[in-house]
């Protein structure tokens, strides 16, 4: 396949990309102080591994919105960064060594079948609720690999270069310079010299986080203390979301751990536990329910353990629950269990127990299918008054003999009834029971009943229901829940359990547990910072509800967050420097860092310094102090106050960032922590906090995933090869704006590639002949049609852009402005043709339109083939004037009504009926049509639109009355009467075109007059439908008002005839015409020429005689002899070409 026209594409962007590279044009000071700014910036990269087309659709918003708004006339800084802080960078380097350390280099890994299996297996058959894990990011990227050596290999890094990745400096060398080069390959419009690297390695970017850091300290943000965290007992230190292979975003989950006490005689099973006080150990959430128990749920095959806890108690649950448990404090040695016994489900069944706050003084344990081994402890407390799972395992165990049987289950230890103990509004005191019953739940296998059961009950209960039992009793669930967990802890009967809500895997390898440790964290969630958040939430600008949502969820649960890790990259904590900063709390104000980072440093590795000459260790508290904060003092430094004003000036100017982009999934950590830090930092300068987050959903490919085992994972740098960088753009646009996940569509990608060049080849082909074009007044209806476009796509696009809807800016901006343009072709082309001065117009106008998405096309046309003056990135946005609505919707109903008299033309010539079985005689092909049009509806037809108007909800779900409401209130009105059988069939009529073309609909009067319309575009109907001769009619005063009886304004109807339109009254001549043009069709016609007729109607006949004819000119010549014709002496020096003949007449069309 040729690759011709993307090559093309190709050419221009490295052209322009070095030209823009030459003129430092996306350079930006603070010098323009009297210039509206614009700062925008996304979420810095991670550098361990090269850029995708996922990381693009994020970069790209900010990318295009950049560009717009300077096309706006602002001042604007996008700067780039890299990220390389935490643990990730430096546990692919530790894998890596030890992998060459263990396989030899290169690695001689072995085959899969030989690999010794470390990690717990799940046997599905057995246990088909156990959970499955998901596919983590690197997975994700690289299929199945286990190897680091292979995934360095997927990255396409020669094997001979891999082993140097075994050291953390050689990541940090060599992927920032290739994101670089990947984004200016796309041409993105970054301010290069503010870009830097994190971790200790730059010593400026660490001296301000450092700043950052001793700030928070300063105004006590951060606390020292032992805190439940997500941890690696691998790595010893708490596990953050980027610190993740799996399970970014997941939370710990909270529980209240209650103490089932095993009652003698213990199962001959726990026999070697007789004499120690064992506990079952449930984790709930619902604490407040424990007076309703009536046994407790395990699952027989699930393996549990047996392990040593404090006090001298043992306690059973999972494995998984136990190593919990460990790090929690709730074993004699921290972080270690010391298992007694291994045993099952099935061992423990039918044991006598003790449930602490239940009815009975003894219960029972009983089996239950729905137990998950990966979820809580593995043993569940059932109050099955309340909870449907609980009641529909109870009753299929009282109900089914074999099914007790089968577990051993004697009769008298499922002899046990619900306790009524909360009173639920419309439930009743036993809402499962009832709940249960509404719905036909008959067995604990009906999971579909029973989500729907459990949602109904425990939302009502918790909110609505009433305790009956208890020292609370009287008081609302809502209420007393938090009370009576902690008084089950003050009396010995539960403790706070935490666990991962779902697996979380560190990038290390380990499965990560919920530990209460000593560390550093920031206090977020506490009240006076939380109300301070909020409030600068509440004033910034989120784009969609949506996210604004997620930003609100996420500041009410958010709670101390670790800050410090000991293992991986990054800044030391400055009073505490065996910790390092993590990396989601070094990345939260560095936005600020990008307006001096330019004047600090010479590079991004901060390794020389910058414009200002400013050694790192000169960069102190006072100083970071000065430039950031407006009523700093002067600080005691070397540094002079000229330097300092300079990066003072830079920061007040450019701060705060105007627009954040990034991904949606960032909102539940990193994004907040953005609000959280601006307001502890600035927390007197509200000015400087963040404007707008701009958040987006996540990039499908052709509607999959992206994913190394399905091989669509396309690098940034591939992207480009594949598709040119405004190709690229263009289908990165087009994937779509709002927060569900977007979608990139390569046949539309390939698509863009040929429109992008079609564009320019036609621009270049029309620009070339501007000069044959029509000048003078724009007055023709075609005229004033497009130019009412030009202002449409230009405040259309401007509105869109604005709101960052990139693809609706393309819609209106690009397509639908270039399907104007093709109107404006089709009209004009039957009319006098198109305007010089329109048509440049049109083309400045789309250049600059398309420019923030394809702006490697746009400066080409804008320098090289209009001439203009410097770059279209710095051109103005096109002013326009209001759009005039009525002319969009004439033109609109002029296009709607050809195509319609179209079908009608096709459906007249081709008849498709049978009668009696016999085809119909196709009618003769018309040469005459007669466009029937109303000025206003009949009277009947004006009091239903009115009607239906008075009555019309656009809000509602129904915008309309049902239609028997409409037919019933219709009936009593004396116009619409007489036209009942009439009425319904008008009423829907209008339903369907508000529906499609909105409430304009139902005004009884067009905005615009529909005959003037047609007749004015009479060449371009006569033209399109291929006809000699047409009549515009009123409706009104036609003969026969049967046939034209459905008319109305907006709806008119045509009809079709063949007539004889020679005038034979007239004198006559024929004439023959021969194409006489070297390398073209020859067609030869012969035609009779009239007295009246001119060179206009000449060649509408000549077209329409001869339809190969397609020439959008035709010159009319005549022989000087008419009988000799084109008889002639060749002229052999020059053999193409033809002796000149004297002009009869010519006229251009």
């Amino acid at each position: 396949m040729s690759t011709a026209k993307r090559d093309f594409l190709i050419d221009i962007e490295k052209k322009y990309q070095r030209k823009w590279e030459d003129e430092k044009i996306f350079e930006s000071n603070a010098e323009k102080q009297e210039s509206e700014k614009y700062f925008t910036c996304i979420p810095y990269p991670y550098m361990n591994g090269r850029l995708h087309l996922g990381h693009c659709f994020t970069i790209t918003k900010a990318e295009y919105a950049s560009r717009y708004q300077r096309l706006k006339g602002k001042n604007v800084l996008f700067p780039f960064a890299y990220h390389c802080t935490g643990m990730p960078i430096k546990a692919c380097a530790d894998k890596l060594t030890y992998e060459m350390a263990t396989f030899g280099c290169p690695p001689n890994f072995p085959d899969e079948d030989d690999e010794v299996q470390v990690e717990e297996t799940v046997d599905f058959e057995k246990d088909p609720t156990a959970y499955k894990k998901k596919k983590g990011k690197l997975e994700m990227k690289f299929g199945n690999t286990k190897y680091q050596w292979g995934i360095m290999e997927g990255m396409g890094i020669p094997a001979n270069e891999i082993p140097k990745f075994a050291t953390t400096d050689y990541w940090l060398s060599y992927f920032p310079p290739h994101c670089m080069q990947d984004l200016k390959d796309m041409g993105l419009s970054a301010d290069w010299r503010r870009g830097f690297i994190t971790t200790e390695v730059n010593p400026y970017y660490d001296s301000f986080v450092r700043w950052h850091f001793n700030t928070l300290k300063e105004r006590q943000k951060i606390k020292f203390g032992k805190r439940y965290s997500v941890f690696s007992p691998k790595d010893n230190q708490p596990c953050m979301d980027h610190d993740r292979k799996t399970g970014e975003g997941v939370a710990p989950q909270e529980y209240t751990g209650i103490k089932i006490k095993l009652l003698i005689p213990f199962p001959a099973a726990l026999s070697g536990l007789f004499g120690k006080k064992v506990y079952l150990v449930a984790a709930t959430l619902r604490p407040e329910t424990m007076y309703g128990q009536t046994n407790c749920f395990v699952k027989d095959d699930i393996e549990y353990v047996a392990f040593e806890a404090k006090n001298n108690e043992v306690y059973i649950t999972t494995m998984r629950a136990a190593r919990n448990m460990a790090w929690q404090e709730l074993t004699p040695d921290y972080g270690k269990v010391n298992v007694l016994m291994k045993l099952t489900g099935k061992d423990l069944m039918g044991a006598a127990i003790k449930a602490p706050r239940a009815t009975f003084d003894k219960v029972y344990v009983l089996p239950m299918m729905g137990v998950k081994a990966n979820k809580g402890t593995g043993v569940v407390t059932s109050v099955p008054s309340d909870a449907p799972d609980d009641y529909a395992t109870l009753m299929d165990l009282k109900n089914k003999q074999p099914l007790r049987e089968k577990y051993g289950i004697e009769d008298h230890m499922v002899d046990f009834d619900p306790v009524p103990i909360i009173d639920v509004p419309g439930f009743g005191n036993l809402s499962a029971v009832t709940v249960c019953q509404e719905l036909k739940v008959n067995s604990q296998n009906e999971k579909d009943k029973l989500l729907l059961a459990k949602e109904k009950c425990y939302r009502k209960g918790f909110e609505e229901g009433v305790m009956l039992v208890g020292n609370h009793a009287g008081k609302n669930v809502k209420v007393v829940k938090p009370i009576i967990k902690e008084e089950m802890i003050a009396a010995g009967d539960a403790f706070k359990y935490q666990e991962p809500e779902k697996e979380i895997i560190s990038r290390s390898g380990d499965v990560c547990v919920i530990a209460l440790c000593d560390q550093w964290f920031l206090e977020y969630g506490e009240p006076v910072w939380q109300k301070k958040t909020e409030g600068c939430l509440k004033n910034m600008e989120c784009y969609f509800d949506d996210t604004r949502q997620a930003f609100e969820r996420t500041i009410d649960w958010l709670h101390e967050h670790a800050c410090s890790r000991s293992y991986g990259l990054g800044t030391k904590l400055p009073w505490d420097e065996q910790w390092l900063v993590e990396s989601l709390s070094d990345s939260t104000i560095y936005m600020a860092y990008y307006t001096v980072a330019n004047l600090l440093q010479g590079d991004i590795y901060g390794a020389k310094s910058g414009s200002l000459d400013i050694k790192p260790e000169d960069m102190t508290h006072g100083v970071w102090n000065y430039i950031f904060f407006k009523d700093s003092p002067l600080p005691e430094t070397t540094i002079p106050r000229s330097k300092l004003d300079v990066m003072r000036n830079e920061f007040q100017y450019w701060y705060p960032v105007d627009m954040r982009s990034s991904g949606k999934d960032l909102v539940q950590n990193h994004l907040t922590y953005f609000l959280y830090n601006h307001t502890a930092v600035w927390d007197n300068e509200p000015e400087r906090w963040p404007q707008s987050v701009r958040a987006n959903g996540h990039l499908l490919m052709d509607g999959e995933k992206m994913s190394k085992s399905l091989g669509n994972i396309i690098s940034l740098s591939e992207g480009v090869q594949l598709y040119s960088a405004d190709g690229m753009r263009l289908a990165l646009a087009d994937a779509g704006d709002v927060l569900e996940d977007a979608n990139f569509n390569t046949p539309a990608a390939n698509a863009g590639i040929l429109r992008l060049y079609t564009l320019i080849d036609w621009i270049q082909e029309t620009v070339d002949d501007l000069h044959n074009l029509r000048s003078g007044p724009t007055n023709q209806f075609y005229d004033k049609i497009f130019a009412n476009d030009i202002n449409v796509a230009v405040s259309q696009a401007d509105k869109h852009y604005s709101n960052t809807m990139f693809r609706e800016a393309m819609i209106t901006g690009f397509y639908e402005f270039l399907s104007a343009r093709d109107r404006y072709r089709e009209l004009s082309a039957a009319g006098k043709g198109m305007h010089r001065g329109l048509i440049k117009q049109y083309i400045k106008t789309q250049m600059i339109l398309l420019a923030p998405v394809c702006p490697h096309v746009a400066d080409y046309v804008w320098r090289e083939v209009l001439k203009e003056e410097g770059s279209v990135v710095n051109a103005r946005w096109p002013e326009y004037s209001a759009p005039d609505d009525s002319l969009t919707k004439a033109a609109a109903h002029l296009m709607e009504c050809v195509h319609d008299f179209r079908l009608k033309l096709m459906a007249y010539t081709n008849p498709n009926i049978k009668k009696k079985g016999k085809a119909v005689i196709p009618n003769e092909t018309p040469n005459h049509m007669t466009i029937f049009v109303a000025k206003d509806y009949p009277k009947w037809q004006e009091v239903t639109l009115n009607h239906l108007k008075s009555n019309y909800n656009p809000s509602a779900d129904l915008p309309f009355p049902e239609n028997q409401v409409i037919l019933q209130q219709l009936k009593t009105m004396a116009e619409v009467k007489p036209m009942l059988k009439k009425v319904m069939p008008f009423v829907a009529f209008v339903k369907s075109q508000v529906k499609e073309k909105g409430p304009s609909v139902l005004e009884s009067h067009l905005s615009f007059i529909e005959s003037e319309v047609f007749e004015q575009n009479r060449g371009y109907i006569l033209r399109s439908l291929d006809l000699d001769s047409l009549d515009i009619c009123e409706a009104s005063s036609y003969h026969d008002q049967k046939l034209v009886g459905d008319v109305c304004p907006g709806k008119p109807m045509c009809k079709f005839e063949k007539r004889e339109l020679d005038p034979v009254d007239k004198p006559s001549a024929q004439v023959t015409f021969v194409n006489i043009q070297p390398c073209t069709p020859f067609f030869k016609q012969s035609l009779n020429i009239y007295d009246t007729d001119t060179i206009e109607d000449i060649i509408a006949r000549l077209k329409r005689a001869d339809r190969k004819l397609k020439a959008k000119q035709v010159e009319v010549y005549r022989y000087v002899d008419p009988v000799k014709g084109p008889r002639q002496l060749l002229a052999f020096d020059q053999p193409m070409m033809w002796n000149k003949r004297k002009l009869w007449r010519s006229w251009r069309r």
